[in-house]
């Protein structure tokens, strides 16, 4: 009789603590494309905007205030910034300049816009992706960064310990 009780207790007990020990991933998701249009590289960064928000207090010191009508107008600023110094693109062995566009929510994602103009993909051998966005507030922070180059499509997850990733076409 006893054993069905440490069972039944057990079955009770083991889903409450299954959902308050529920740990937090901190991750975000970079789709790199070549555009033939405009002859450019187009970048997305999605990032959680409660992670990107307390960076930009951490690092700036500034309450954003993100996706809401009461957002800072220096927000933008130091987005840009930020990304600069944590985000960059070498194509073919040079650094390729990188210009933020950007941004815009949707639910709880800040969606960042980078893009890469005057790239000519016929003569695209080799990128290299260094992202170490939200690395320096998360220890456990990963990139996943997707790459689509003409019909080449590669992945890469990105870390603290391994911040870079090379692709050859």
């Amino acid at each position: 009789m006893k054993t069905i009780y440490k069972k039944a207790l057990l079955l009770f007990i083991l889903p409450v603590f299954a959902f308050t020990m529920m740990h937090k991933y901190y991750i975000s998701v970079t789709n790199v494309t070549y555009s033939e249009k405009d002859q450019a590289i187009q970048i997305i960064s999605r990032v959680f905007v409660d992670d990107m928000e307390l960076l930009l207090k951490e690092r700036y010191d500034l309450q954003a205030n993100l996706a809401t009508d009461k957002e800072s107008d220096r927000t933008t600023m130091y987005l840009e910034k930020y990304f600069n110094l944590k985000f960059g693109v070498t194509i073919n062995g040079e650094k390729a300049s990188c210009k933020f566009l950007g941004k815009k929510y949707e639910s709880d994602l800040m969606l960042c816009y980078i893009e890469i103009p005057s790239v000519n993909n016929k003569e695209l051998q080799s990128i290299e992706i260094q992202n170490e966005v939200l690395i320096d507030l998360y220890e456990e922070q990963q990139n996943i960064v997707h790459v689509k180059i003409n019909s080449d499509k590669k992945t890469i997850i990105l870390t603290r310990e391994n911040n870079k990733g090379m692709l050859n076409f």
